[in-house]
């Protein structure tokens, strides 16, 4: 494999990866956090797949329908010509409810001559641990795991079952289907029932992205970076995922590989902050309602991450028989970094709440429990902002006092003082100005490093660190600030390597680091473009735009050399930094609240 050449498919519930051949590399059922039912991606002879075959001289390329989340790869040779849609159902019924089953859609449809095909149906359940039988039930194709956990699937298909199964050769004379459900459907599946789905799901991607915002520039880019984001979004629970994928690696050979289909509450405000901007509200009041759940009482225990629903403990866990994506294992189950104490977290959180109260109405209730979630957060940084973390990379060595940790401490503050001014509560901002200052100062005492003229990594160090970039847009430091302008050209000059960025170039627990981070790149683009390099920041953009892969998908990282795509994928750190650069190009400014409030109404 040369590149992460996939496209996503999904319905808020799950998603599947399909490369640009047409083969399903990688399928997690019912849920995001299911075990996999194809899983090709991370070892090519274990993990099981479902690929549509043709013989060699057919040219094949792939596609988004414009403003959707239906994948098409067209298959052309000659007059023999068909069109392959994927998706995942998800559209609003007719009694106002949502349908998204656990279902994936693979629709034939035939444009001209007669194509010749063979389906290749490999599914390995439950992480291709035990043995995978296929059985023809005449009304479907069920496969079931033979031994260990059981759990099944059921395949539809207009196809005959022993032709699928035998994976024979099939002529194309008219259009076909192939629905794979985890459940076993009641009402008989039809060609007819298929093509209506799609054209109802279709136009459910059509309307949802013409509620987004439209800008003067990149309006495409952001368009399927939020149509990504999306569907990295959970809909029974409101939580975001960092990515659909496990163990996808950093650095090729190399153990840097996690499980991201979880919802670290980061990396999850973040995008939940450029997506009401674009004026998707929904998604947000759905991430609040998430918090909501999982923050109930007032004490201190707020996790950086949780499971999809909810879930506080992430057991992380190894699977030995899969060799992992191009033979970097450990493939690994879960996430030990559950457990990690990272005081950021406060202040991102506190960002989005303060973006509630300053932009929606909400119910009283809504509104107290945000209150309390509120001063419960200051009460926790009062108490722990002095303390060493783990930092925004969740290094699993030492805790230290990272400088972006204080900051967001003092960001977290910041935020609950001006929800206090906007409901009228001075009684507290007195005390909370008092803690704020005495974060700021100890900052800016024990955080610059007059030696090399920048902020550093952590404090009384000489190491940089992108994350440092963001102070400015955080309302920490002005632009026009000569410290601030002196450590974005430090760290530009430090960090950046053929045009992408480090995170940091300091020894970590695996060595050093080897492999650009896509969302650093973006964080320089701003920071230039905020100093005044705009013309430098724009063509940084349009370059990092190049290494994206044909369907414009951005991974964790890119290799410095090659450009291709490493880490998990498809990446929301990745996509919203995208939406937030281009906005910033755009002449807009995802810091200001009278922009975001005229997003919203329009």
């Amino acid at each position: 494999m040369d590149n992460l050449n996939y496209g996503i498919v999904g319905n808020c519930k799950s998603a599947a990866l399909i490369s640009e051949k047409g083969s399903i590399d990688w399928c997690c059922m019912p849920n995001f956090n299911s075990s996999s039912v194809f899983a090709k991606l991370l070892d090519t002879e274990k993990g099981g797949s479902f690929e549509i075959l043709v013989d060699d001289d057919y040219l094949i390329t792939q596609s988004y329908i414009k403003n959707t989340n239906l994948l098409v790869t067209k298959f052309k040779k000659g007059e023999d010509q068909f069109d392959l849609v994927d998706f995942m159902p998800r559209y609003i019924n007719g009694d106002g409810k949502y349908y998204s089953p656990p279902d994936l859609i693979r629709y034939i449809k035939l444009i001209s001559g007669r194509p010749i095909i063979r389906v290749k149906f490999d599914p390995k359940l439950e992480y291709a641990e035990y043995r995978t039988k296929i059985t023809n039930e005449k009304e479907y194709v069920k496969s079931f795991t033979f031994g260990g956990n059981y759990d099944s699937l059921y395949l539809y298909s207009s196809v005959d079952n022993k032709d699928i199964i035998n994976g024979q050769v099939i002529e194309l004379e008219e259009d076909q289907f192939f629905l794979l459900s985890y459940n076993q459907k009641i009402l008989k599946q039809s060609v007819y029932k298929s093509y209506l789905k799609m054209e109802r799901t279709k136009v459910y991607w059509m309307n949802w992205a013409h509620r987004s915002r439209e800008y003067s520039k990149f309006n495409e880019e952001i368009i399927r970076s939020a149509l990504t984001l999306k569907l990295l979004s959970y809909d029974k629970s409101g939580a975001v995922i960092a990515a659909i994928t496990t163990s996808l690696p950093e650095t090729i050979g190399e153990q840097r590989n996690w499980d991201y289909r979880f919802c670290w509450l980061r990396d999850s405000s973040m995008v939940v902050k450029i997506m009401t901007i674009l004026g998707h509200l929904n998604l947000t009041k759905r991430y609040i309602s998430f918090i909501l759940d999982i923050i109930p009482d007032k004490d201190e225990k707020i996790q950086i991450m949780y499971g999809i629903n909810g879930e506080r403990k992430l057991t992380e866990k190894i699977i030995p028989h899969f060799k992992g994506y191009e033979n970097s294992g450990p493939v690994r189950i879960g996430n030990a970094a559950y457990k990690q104490k990272q005081n950021d977290i406060y202040g991102v959180l506190m960002d989005v709440i303060y973006q509630q109260f300053k932009m929606f109405e909400t119910s009283l209730d809504n509104s107290e429990e945000l209150w309390t979630i509120t001063r419960s957060i200051v009460r926790i940084v009062k108490h722990n902002w002095r303390k060493p973390d783990k930092g925004i990379w969740e290094l699993r060595s030492e805790p230290k006092h990272f400088t972006f940790s204080k900051v967001l401490c003092w960001v977290a503050v910041d935020r609950a003082i001006k929800i206090a001014e906007l409901i009228n509560r001075a009684s507290y901002i007195s005390s909370w100005r008092k803690i704020a200052q005495a974060i700021k100062n100890n900052i800016i005492e024990n955080a610059w490093n007059e030696e090399i003229k920048a902020f550093t990594q952590a404090y009384n160090e000489k190491d940089l660190d992108a994350s440092i970039l963001l102070l400015e847009s955080y309302g920490f430091i002005k632009a026009s600030d000569p410290k601030y302008i002196r450590t974005v050209k430090t760290i530009q000059k430090e960090l950046s390597k053929n045009g992408l960025m480090y995170r940091y170039k300091n020894k970590d627990d695996f060595g050093n680091p080897k492999s650009s981070f896509t969302i650093c790149s973006f964080w320089l683009i701003n920071a230039l473009y905020r100093i005044g390099e705009k013309s430098q920041a724009e063509e940084m953009f349009r370059n990092i735009l190049k290494y994206s892969n044909h369907l414009g998908l951005f991974s964790e990282g890119i290799d410095f050399e090659s450009k291709r795509l490493l880490g998990n994928f498809p990446q929301a750190y990745s996509h919203l930094a995208l939406i937030e650069s281009a906005i910033v190009i755009s002449g807009g400014s995802v810091t200001n609240e009278e922009k975001i409030l005229e997003a919203i109404q329009s």
